[in-house]
């Protein structure tokens, strides 16, 4: 979900970005309807986490609640990482070099390595896959992998850092190291959606060394 102007819910997740702490009454007021269909709103929106609320003392009066967006709401607003991220890259490139981005991509490998190793750990090579395909899952990569009799075929129907590696390769070719270092396996990349393809898919053997 994304936040537009269309629906009820997404309209409440609208005024509330740009003008938190409204009530019940305040928001019925804004958008038009009854605060009956707020309150429905509201509730549902409170029980996906994308809302809290508090109750504030009035001068005269019952205290009046409240709403707010919490953290996993402002997840749903356009960001813009992905073009400062590369924008970042181009500029340490052109003050410090492409040795200083190969530094880089190596950096970010072994920090992943580091967070990995542990998780990756089954006793056969389809526990480690397995344990791989959950982490990238996590991470937002969409992973579906298969074993077709000696031969595994990992692929990643989403990249979140599609656009970095459409310039910066070395992204892809940081991302095979990383997992030939996981799985003590050989990999090969056959298919990459910074390149055009629908997915990103990685073979790779059964037998080391194959």
């Amino acid at each position: 979900m994304t936040v537009g102007i269309g629906s009820t819910r997404e309209e409440i997740l609208y005024l509330l970005k740009n003008r938190p702490y409204l009530s019940v009454g305040e928001i019925a007021q804004e958008l038009g309807i009854t605060e009956m269909a707020v309150r429905r709103h509201l509730n549902n929106l409170e029980r996906d986490h994308y809302l809290s609320s508090h109750l504030v003392r009035q001068s005269m009066g019952r205290p009046s609640r409240v709403y707010f967006l919490t953290e996993k709401a402002d997840d749903l607003f356009p960001k813009a990482y992905p073009t400062f991220a590369l924008e970042i890259i181009e500029d340490l490139e052109a003050l410090k070099g492409p040795e200083a981005v190969q530094q880089l991509f190596a950096r970010r490998e072994e920090r992943l390595y580091q967070q990995y190793q542990d998780h990756v750990s089954g006793e056969d090579l389809d526990e480690r896959v397995q344990q791989l395909a959950g982490l990238q899952d996590k991470k937002g990569y969409m992973v579906k992998w298969e074993k077709q009799g000696e031969q595994y075929f990992f692929k990643e129907y989403n990249c979140p850092i599609a656009r970095i590696a459409k310039q910066f390769p070395l992204a892809c070719q940081n991302e095979v190291s990383l997992f030939e270092r996981l799985l003590g396996r050989p990999v090969q990349q056959v298919q990459c959606i910074a390149q055009g393809a629908t997915h990103c898919m990685f073979t790779f053997s059964a037998h080391p060394g194959k």
